[in-house]
């Protein structure tokens, strides 16, 4: 399946280490990840993705599909600038949210209007998110959810 993974452009080290770890845990499982394309969380959960030799699409918000991260292997330029943040999630059969500021959480909201499952590892406390704790934890409520 294709899982959209949202979260922050700008993260911590411990934040980046998730983010790697949920894309080892999706790939490793045979799911695709799609992506804003960019730096931080982005990047992150795209590198993770391809050391475990995992497929990332990265939906830019610019014009530029050079503008991707170099861990993205399918870049879509939009031109939209935040209203990417649309496409994000619809491209996904659900969702996994990182942590993130408000980008993220408009991601989050849209997922919702998609009726998209969303699982969540320290994100955004909203009704609707399934909180959990670790990376396979994420990936296996996931696949429970689209089953």
């Amino acid at each position: 399946m294709r899982v959209s993974v949202v979260g922050g452009g700008t993260i911590t080290n411990g934040q980046e280490r998730t983010a790697v770890a949920v894309g080892k845990a999706l790939a490793a499982n045979g799911h695709t990840v799609v992506c804003g394309g960019l730096g931080g969380t982005m990047e992150a959960v795209c590198r993770g993705a391809n050391s475990e030799g995992g497929e990332t699409i990265g939906i830019l918000p610019t014009d530029r599909r050079a503008d991707a991260n170099e861990y993205v292997d399918t870049a879509v330029a939009t031109g939209l600038g935040h209203a990417r943040n649309a496409l994000v999630p619809m491209n996904g059969d659900a969702v996994l949210a990182l942590a993130g500021s408000a980008g993220t959480l408009s991601e989050i909201g849209l997922a919702q209007v998609y009726d998209r499952p969303i699982v969540g590892i320290d994100t955004h406390e909203v009704p609707g998110i399934k909180v959990v704790e670790t990376p396979e934890a994420a990936v296996a409520a996931l696949e429970a959810a689209v089953r």
